[in-house]
């Protein structure tokens, strides 16, 4: 008997399904119309047949029996729904037991459809389309969560699923590894503990408004935070906070490690503000470390105090005993200077060639005096030989000082000059001296 249905279209694989009858005519008769329709076929006239045939060649559906000698439909049904092999492969029932009993029966040991004795081919063709349709649905759909979640498990990036209280209800591995914690330990915390502060508070804020008016919800853009580590440490990331199209609100956060970045950064700012050779403070440095306590003296009143220092005859050093010999000069000098240079609002640069410089904020041109002459002291107790000098054998240092209590009517540059002013008399007076200018 032919039916009018519509054809399986063409796959990469036929869908396979297992028929399972005791009468040879109910057999033929389904396994020609399911071979018209495209699919590859597999028959059993027993449960216990059908049990080793699904579990070999796992098919995409079983037609199933009901009433049949030995194992029955109901106790195969059950017996493919407990093994881990066949218990994902649907099941139709086919019975002239179509009484309310029989069918929920049928459905209580897991079939998933159930079709009347005499069957009516029609409806055959269509059920199984149906069973096979929703089948592909799930399995495509399986595929693609499986996909997700392996895209998620391996991100660099980490992502937390948070939702709108705040609550953190997944982390993949990447952020668990980030914030130095263990599987599924940070599920159950909250979001607005790694952040604290009023930081935290801001994104539940977010959270709330979302909640209250979903048609306000929009992505939180990226921005840099401070995220609690494990150890109790924080950590710089990028976060990014987005809104998951979902029944309940969820919000996917995005974790960027820029721990790496910011460090990278400060090396890099730190290098634009020390000067290579000595590892002090470099001109750029002194300068933006004066302006500011430039600015500080305005407000307090309070007296600056400049000293500027040149190393003497040091042409001459380097041209007698070598550029390295010069370098390790240099270094020496610069250590001696550090040392004197104990507070945050003292700083020690050298500001260029031999030639250094040293502010002390809230000093007395008195004290600076006292400490220029220590600073003057120490570099000759190096004893750095200095065969070729004109001033002493040892290596020595001219140095003059500036003291300011700056007013609106000031300038910086003026303040300069004074100091290199005091400096060049200490070298005229006979070097290895201080020059004092108040």
């Amino acid at each position: 008997m032919n039916i009018p249905a519509s054809p399986v279209l063409p796959s990469a694989r036929q869908p396979a399904i297992l028929i399972v009858d005791d009468a040879p005519a109910n057999l033929d008769m389904l396994q020609t119309m399911m071979t018209q329709q495209g699919y590859q076929t597999f028959v059993a006239t027993s449960g216990e047949r059908a049990l080793a045939i699904a579990r070999r060649v796992q098919p995409d559906l079983i037609l199933l029996d009901v009433v049949m000698p030995g194992i029955d439909g109901l106790e195969t049904c059950r017996m493919l729904k407990e093994h881990h092999a066949t218990e994902h492969i649907p099941v139709i029932f086919m019975s002239a037991r179509s009484g309310t009993d029989d069918i929920v029966a049928g459905f209580d040991i897991g079939a998933a459809d159930y079709i009347g004795k005499p069957l009516q081919m029609a409806e055959v063709c269509v059920r199984v389309r149906a069973q096979l349709h929703m089948r592909s649905t799930s399995e495509a759909q399986k595929e693609q969560a499986e996909r997700l979640r392996r895209i998620v498990i391996g991100m660099d990036e980490g992502l937390m699923i948070v939702e709108a209280g705040g609550r953190i209800q997944y982390s993949n591995p990447a952020c668990e590894r980030y914030l130095g914690y263990g599987p599924n330990q940070l599920a159950g915390g909250s979001l607005s503990d790694l952040l604290g502060g009023a930081l935290g508070q801001e994104y539940l804020d977010y959270f709330a408004a979302c909640a209250s008016n979903p048609a306000t919800v929009h992505q939180a853009g990226a921005r840099e935070v401070l995220i609690r580590h494990h150890d109790g440490g924080l950590r710089a990331m990028d976060l990014t906070l987005s809104p998951m199209a979902a029944d309940e609100p969820l919000f996917i956060a995005l974790l960027h490690d820029i721990t790496h970045h910011k460090q990278s950064e400060t090396a890099l700012q730190h290098a634009a503000m020390v000067d290579q050779l000595t590892q002090i403070a470099n001109r750029r440095r002194f300068d933006h470390f004066l302006e500011k306590e430039w600015q500080r003296a305005l407000r307090s009143g309070q007296p600056l105090s400049m000293i500027m220092l040149d190393v003497d005859h040091f042409k001459l050093y380097n041209d007698t005993l070598g550029h390295a010999a010069g370098d390790l000069c240099l270094q020496k000098v610069a250590a001696s200077l550090q040392s004197r240079a104990l507070r945050t609002t003292d700083l020690a640069a050298r500001y260029g060639g031999e030639e250094f410089v040293l502010l002390f904020a809230e000093t007395t041109h008195d004290t600076a005096l006292v400490l220029a002459e220590s600073i003057r002291a120490l570099v000759a107790s190096l004893r750095l030989p200095h065969p070729a000098s004109l001033t002493s054998e040892w290596l020595t240092v001219s140095i003059g000082v500036a003291t300011i209590v700056p007013t609106q009517f000031d300038r910086i540059e003026q303040f300069f000059v004074a100091a290199d002013r005091a400096m060049y008399a200490a070298k005229a007076g006979g070097r290895n001296r201080v020059g004092g200018a108040s």
